[in-house]
């Protein structure tokens, strides 16, 4: 057998030299990445637990009665002032008919007695002229007595049309005081009108109630209702997803918060749209969160655990709004989202 015999290798002190210098900028390299991929965790906070999210708003009717037109769908879009459904508005119509008609009662009686005190005025104010007619005829026939150019028939009958005017006058006045008594009841017919309008007001507006409309643009979802099924005043019809205002809800760990800032920027994708990135920013970090399992407490947020061994820190809700929108790229709320937060805007 051969022997084979390897060269001997001879570690000169510049090798060994060498040879630490690379181990020592191979850790040196090793704790740079650390302390660089550790920076970029805290720099940059990144959850994947974090869902898009919009107002919904329950559409409710304030007046009952039977649908007689559905003019939406489900999942259909709808623009702010947009027809959705009319509740039955013929017996509202008929309040206001008769709202109208009891107005109208009111006002004829106030016009009825205006009318009443013009016109006892005015046979006042002629009676009184003839009062002062016939003073002025009394006093100049009385001269003429004494020289026998009128008999004292003539003088009474002058004084008779006199004390009849004057009688006239006194009655004419009493009519006055007595239309002016009625009418002056102010305070207990202009309540009646007042009364009388407001009813009108809230017929007519019982009818436009009727119309129920889109308070803004949305998504109609959860619609389960058709023709002719009673509408209950108050009792929700359907849902609106509110096409205004998008968000995500992001839940990060606590130790992430101090690196998050409202306004600061976010780079999202959605799970829906893997390849498609969105920007938005921080409005908010929650304040308060449900420490334990279960429901909501008081309205608090409530984020379950995934491991209930280990002490874990606990995750608090951000807010971030959806800046950019895109007609291709619609939002559907509960869509699943990756945040990273980028830093201040």
């Amino acid at each position: 057998m051969r022997q084979v015999i390897y060269p001997r290798v001879v570690r000169t002190p510049l090798v060994r030299m060498a040879l630490h210098v690379a181990s020592g900028l191979v850790v040196l390299g090793a704790v740079t990445v650390g302390i660089y991929v550790s920076y970029l965790y805290y720099a940059f906070p990144r959850t994947d637990d974090a869902y898009v999210h919009a107002n919904i708003v329950g559409i409710a009717p304030h007046v009952s009665g039977p649908i007689t037109e559905l003019v939406v769908q489900d999942n259909q879009f709808v623009r702010h002032g947009q027809l959705l459904f009319v509740v039955d508005p013929r017996p509202y119509r008929s309040a206001v008919d008769k709202a109208e008609a009891d107005l109208s009662l009111t006002e004829l009686e106030i016009r009825a007695l205006d009318n009443s005190i013009r016109a006892a005025n005015a046979r006042q104010a002629q009676l009184q002229a003839d009062v002062a007619y016939d003073q002025q005829y009394l006093g100049r026939i009385l001269p003429l007595l004494s020289r026998h150019f009128i008999t004292e028939n003539d003088v009474f009958n002058a004084r008779t049309r006199l004390e009849a005017a004057e009688a006239a006058v006194t009655s004419a006045r009493s009519e006055v005081a007595k239309a002016q008594n009625e009418l002056g009841q102010v305070g207990r017919i202009n309540a009646r009108r007042k009364s009388a309008q407001a009813f009108l007001y809230d017929a007519n507006l019982n009818v436009e109630y009727c119309y129920v409309r889109a308070p803004f643009d949305a998504y109609v979802t959860n619609l389960n209702t058709a023709v002719g099924q009673y509408a209950n005043e108050g009792k929700e019809v359907l849902s609106l997803v509110d096409d205004r205002t998008w968000y995500v809800l992001a839940n990060f760990r606590e130790n992430f918060l101090a690196h998050i800032r409202p306004q600061m920027r976010a780079e999202i994708y959605l799970l829906s749209y893997p390849n498609k990135r969105f920007h938005g920013h921080v409005q908010g970090i929650g304040w308060a969160l449900y420490q334990e399992n279960g429901a909501s407490v008081q309205g608090l947020p409530q984020v379950e655990e995934t491991l209930n061994w280990v002490r874990l820190s606990h995750r608090f809700p951000v807010r971030i709004v959806l800046d950019d929108r895109d007609p291709e790229f619609p939002f559907r709320m509960g869509t699943t989202a990756v945040v990273t937060i980028k830093g201040n805007r």
